[in-house]
């Protein structure tokens, strides 16, 4: 460390980083909620919009989670296929840290979406 960052540390001067900036709520997803896209980037067609745990089949181009911070219950465990294949993944609440949303390939079938701890 540097003398003249010791001597700002000492003053009281230095000060951290800005925490993360929320990112604006997709069309029709507010607060509290995971929202599934028809397409890429949350645009499209709003295709599921839930505050719980969710099961069955819909086909999507992405998912935005904008949940709340709340123990053991604001990121989202997503389960989901493409074809033969099967896949998960934790997304965190907006703004992160970390993925908060995701976009998938044509044909992605999402299955089941839980509320959980850290990812």
């Amino acid at each position: 460390m540097t003398t003249a960052a010791s001597a700002l540390i000492g003053a009281g001067l230095l000060v951290a980083a800005p925490a993360a900036a929320a990112e604006p709520n997709p069309p029709d997803c507010a607060k509290g909620y995971f929202c599934l896209y028809s397409s890429y980037d949350q645009t499209g067609g709003l295709v599921l919009k839930r505050a719980g745990n969710w099961t069955g089949s819909v086909r999507a181009g992405s998912i935005f989670n904008n949940g709340v911070p709340y123990p053991n219950a604001d990121h989202i465990q997503v389960y989901w296929s493409l074809g033969d294949y099967s896949n998960t993944t934790c997304l965190h609440y907006n703004p992160g840290p970390g993925a908060y949303k995701r976009d998938f390939l044509p044909g992605t079938v999402v299955t089941k979406v839980v509320w959980r701890g850290e990812c």
